[in-house]
């Protein structure tokens, strides 16, 4: 019953509509869709110098190769069905992950050689530095009162973050979201939390994070994105991607709730795109948002995630066409993996008053090829190396059970 719960609750939110982009080996130039043209109206005269840095193109995302995880039961679980809010934890050059589905425990795996291979028997296999454990020591159970998940990781100053959302919140009751741990995730009854962040309600903040880059946060008024998106129940959650600015330092120590910023969120009064229930590349109720991450030396801040790039339908997988998604639900076959991109100036005028944060629109959206592939093109989670300018996509089943991790740097000339 868990393991239909869990396929349900991906069909559930997946998106739609057609689009054709080249691929990261490509050079050309992504061009921008007509839905895309809500380019930011700042006067070029008025910009400091951290909003003239360049915006992120598709080409300039550069594949490096990737690598398996072990596929060790351990305690009875394993990365099985798993592979979802990663982190990247400098000092180890490792990545801590959500391993099986039903069980929500992590792992720190220490990442091994990226190869660039055509097999998956190509790819190096990550080791273990520290085998599953329930980081939050019961916290993330307490967030809400049914099938509670870990939402996002974030490693930050010493310390491993996380965010826990409710899967089927009805009654929108979620406040608590986020939880602070050491990064020694074995040690018992260290965790702290969960904490209310923000006031735009728990659907929109309880999912990923990543950090903000050191030259905009006084921009930006912090050093930290969090966010979420697409959950079921949709009058509870974001109908876009949604994220607010916060410190991670300020959980446990400030009043409640902690301070938090939205530069970026849809209610359902205002939805990316045409809403719900309707064929688009933007999002409806089919689309699912896995991470976000924020490159250095850009202004581009950018999503990732998954879309049904055909016509929207709600019915079985018969009804709708869909061979890959039989449960009865919502359906856009085939589907893709896919990445929103944002111009963070645009960021910055939701924090500034001059706009609200659904009046803004990704400057670009990219179809992301990955080897190893399944139908499904679900992305489990994103994070990024700051010093090496490195992107790390979990791409779940791409393994038989078992997650891929891919790589990618940040290269070529930026525009």
């Amino acid at each position: 019953m868990k393991r239909t719960h869990t396929f349900i609750t991906i069909i559930i939110l997946l998106g739609a509509a057609l689009v054709s982009f080249p691929t990261p080996s490509s050079s050309n130039t992504v061009p921008q869709t007509t839905a895309l043209a809500a380019a930011t109206d700042t006067k070029k005269s008025a910009l400091s110098p951290v909003e003239r840095l360049p915006r992120i193109r598709y080409r300039n995302l550069k594949y490096q190769g990737a690598f398996r995880v072990p596929g060790d039961t351990i305690n009875g679980t394993s990365f099985n069905y798993g592979g979802t809010a990663i982190a990247y934890n400098p000092d180890k050059n490792s990545l801590y992950m959500v391993g099986h589905d039903h069980h929500q425990k992590v792992a720190e795996i220490k990442i091994p050689q990226i190869v660039n291979g055509t097999s998956l028997t190509d790819l190096k296999t990550a080791t273990f530095l520290q085998k599953f454990y329930d980081f939050s020591d019961g916290k993330v159970t307490e967030a809400g009162d049914y099938h509670t998940k870990v939402g996002g990781l974030l490693v930050y100053k010493n310390r491993l973050y996380g965010t826990a959302y409710e899967y089927y919140d009805a009654n929108n009751s979620q406040i608590l979201s986020h939880i602070i741990s050491p990064l020694d995730i074995s040690r018992p009854r260290d965790a702290r939390g969960p904490y209310q962040v923000g006031t735009a309600g728990a659907g929109f903040v309880s999912g990923f994070m990543t950090q903000i880059p050191p030259v905009w946060q006084k921009l930006m008024g912090g050093p930290a994105l969090t966010g979420q998106c697409c959950l079921a129940i949709v009058g509870r959650t974001s109908s876009g991607p949604a994220a607010s600015v916060f410190d991670p330092t300020d959980l446990g120590k400030l009043e409640k709730p902690v301070p938090a910023t939205q530069v970026v969120g849809y209610p359902l009064a205002h939805p990316l795109g045409t809403g719900w229930g309707t064929t688009s590349n933007l999002f409806n109720g089919t689309t699912v948002m896995a991470g976000a991450v924020w490159p250095e030396g850009t202004r581009s801040v950018l999503f990732f995630g998954r879309q049904g790039i055909g016509p929207w339908c709600y019915g079985t997988g018969a009804e709708c066409n869909d061979p890959v998604v039989s449960y009865k639900g919502t359906h856009a076959y085939p589907y893709v993996y896919q990445i929103w991109a944002y111009d963070a100036r645009d960021f910055v005028s939701v924090k500034n008053g001059e706009k609200q944060p659904w009046e803004i629109k990704p400057h670009d959206i990219w179809r992301l090829e990955l080897p190893f592939a399944d139908q499904n093109h679900v992305i489990g989670g994103v994070t990024y190396d700051t010093k090496n300018r490195r992107i790390f996509v979990s791409q779940l089943r791409g393994d038989n059970k078992l997650p891929v991790v891919h790589v990618f740097t940040i290269g070529g000339p930026l525009k």
